[in-house]
């Protein structure tokens, strides 16, 4: 892939409403993780997740907030930021040149759990008039087109858990391909709901609550891991013309370099090592790169018995004996799991990591599995030298697994 300039970061996260505040609270190893009040509190079995502070009339009129889902409001401000960073990516550009790609596993995951409570808790006939249209899952990418006026392709992505990545490699392809000059593009997810978590527990993925601190609840790679967090948030990435951001003396961030993008095509929910290995590949040969130029590996990371030992097994096929001495880990035990916004999340994660040259790291790794043996930069941050080029990896039920490589400018 042509390289494609990232010129404007935005999030919104359970660890900070704006991209620096985030990464400074993973470089801290903070945790968003907590307990959480749900409707029918006494029918929950999981208590925890990591919600959002997020106090959506200041950022949207009274009007505008009864067309807006959760997941909406979350994409639109992240996006805003990602815009107002880029200074002036939009600027003089014809319209039809700048689109929109958004990935959401949920779409309006609250607007539909009310809808259902007014139907059959309250046995009320009446919902509310715009729940069709709060509830879609292109709400959130056409939300973000209509206000900045964005005419060129605008399309939602549903991967489960690789949503967003999907969405931002789709959408770096556009602009390497000359089609379009800008691009917004990432994730967003509000799934924090009563019907959510319980569909959730019924699968029987979810985290038990550590008993001595529910902030540390989630443990990816740890020997004491028992499943993910659900968390929300989104983020937004700016992505444009490489020649462009230059002559117009943009502050380049990263540059995407490489995209791969595979399917497991073998089972729904267990994860294989062979696809995710494919995912990893095809970014590398994308980018142009080998093994010894990834100095950072953001992992998937769930936190879940069966991920945790796949993916290393995958970084050790694709990896070989570079493996062992290529940093990993899993913001997810900070931020938890947002599912089709994680990966957006994740990837701002990596890019500040190599612009910031410190490596967040994977909190509550007291004991790690014999079977994950990797350097998963265990509970502290590390600041390194010399940190050029980065892989985000992203794996999801149903078996499509997405991986971004992105370069130092």
């Amino acid at each position: 892939m042509r390289p494609v300039a990232v010129t404007g970061l935005g999030v919104v996260s359970p660890l900070g409403n704006d991209a620096g505040t985030f990464f400074a609270a993973l470089v801290a190893g903070r945790s968003g993780v907590r307990r959480i009040a749900l409707r029918f509190p006494e029918r929950m079995v999981t208590r925890i997740a990591a919600p959002v502070d997020f106090d959506a009339p200041s950022h949207f009129p009274a009007p505008r907030l009864r067309m807006l889902d959760r997941v909406s409001q979350f994409a639109l401000v992240a996006a805003r930021q990602a815009l107002e960073q880029s200074r002036g990516a939009l600027d003089g550009l014809d319209p039809g040149r700048a689109g929109a790609f958004v990935g959401t596993g949920m779409g309006g995951a609250q607007t539909t759990d009310d809808g259902y409570y007014t139907l059959y808790g309250e046995r009320s006939d009446r919902v509310k008039p715009f729940s069709v249209l709060m509830a879609m899952n292109n709400a959130p990418a056409a939300w973000i087109g209509m206000d900045h006026g964005l005419q060129g392709p605008n399309l939602t992505y549903s991967t489960a858990c690789s949503s967003s990545t999907v969405a931002i490699g789709e959408a770096a392809r556009r602009v390497a391909a000359g089609e379009v000059d800008v691009m917004i593009a990432g994730g967003a997810e509000a799934p924090l709901t009563f019907g959510t978590l319980k569909a959730w527990e019924a699968l029987k993925t979810l985290a038990a609550e550590d008993p001595r601190d529910p902030a540390a609840s989630c443990k990816p790679f740890a020997a004491d891991r028992s499943g993910l967090v659900l968390g929300e948030g989104a983020a937004m990435l700016v992505l444009e013309d490489l020649a462009r951001a230059r002559a117009r003396n943009a502050t380049i961030l990263a540059r995407l370099v490489g995209y791969g993008l595979a399917t497991d095509a073998s089972h729904v929910t267990r994860p294989s090592v062979d696809g995710q290995a494919r995912a990893m590949r095809l970014a590398l040969e994308d980018a142009g790169l080998d093994v010894d130029a990834i100095g950072y590996i953001n992992a998937h990371g769930t936190g879940t018995p069966a991920n945790d030992p796949v993916e290393t097994a995958a970084i050790r096929q694709v990896f070989g004996a570079r493996a062992g001495a290529t940093p990993v880990s899993s913001t997810k035990s900070m931020h938890a799991h947002l599912l089709g916004a994680a990966g957006a999340l994740e990837l701002v994660a990596a890019i500040l990591a190599a612009r910031e040259g410190v490596l967040p790291p994977t909190m509550n790794l007291a004991v790690p599995d014999p079977e994950c043996d990797l350097d998963y930069v265990p509970n502290v941050a590390r600041r390194v030298e010399g940190l050029a080029a980065v892989m985000s990896n992203s794996f999801a039920f149903g078996g499509t697994n997405a991986v971004l490589v992105a370069c130092r400018d």
